[in-house]
């Protein structure tokens, strides 16, 4: 019964148990949902051409996230109504990840933190950058008519 017990609260106290990833740029963490500050990645259901954009930015996150102590501090809110938050992973910047290995843009409408990844990743045709994407802002806005 100790064994279990102790398991038990081993799994309850266990962060990444808490954690979700939504797509490329939100994730819930203990209920609630962030969206990663200054970025934006390609939407889940985007594609370039044959190269499922969406669906490697999400799977991305979740290898960034995987078995790591993950912390949100608060910068607002989106539209949506989401909270905007600095997404850390054993204190790395989730965000400035994402947007160096080109799974996302900076966000350069509300941010310009990330711009110098960008512009790595770019020039080294990383992710998105290597199969011509549109921006998830200009993706959303063709498609869905919503920025």
């Amino acid at each position: 019964m100790r064994t279990l017990l102790a398991t038990l609260a081993l799994l309850i106290a266990d962060p990444v148990l808490a954690q979700i990833v939504v797509d490329g740029d939100t994730i819930t963490l203990n209920g609630t949902t962030w969206r990663l500050w200054g970025i934006d990645a390609p939407e889940s259901n985007q594609w370039c051409g044959h190269y499922p954009a969406g669906a490697r930015a999400t799977r991305m996150l979740e290898q960034l996230m995987r078995g790591k102590s993950i912390s949100c501090e608060g910068r607002g809110t989106d539209p949506d109504g989401l909270t905007i938050g600095l997404c850390r992973a054993n204190g790395e910047d989730l965000g400035a990840t994402m947007v160096r290995l080109g799974m996302a843009w900076a966000f350069v409408q509300y941010s310009r933190d990330y711009v110098e990844q960008e512009t790595k990743a770019r020039a080294d045709k990383l992710g998105v950058h290597a199969h011509q994407c549109a921006p998830a802002w200009e993706w959303r806005a063709a498609v869905r008519g919503k920025p």
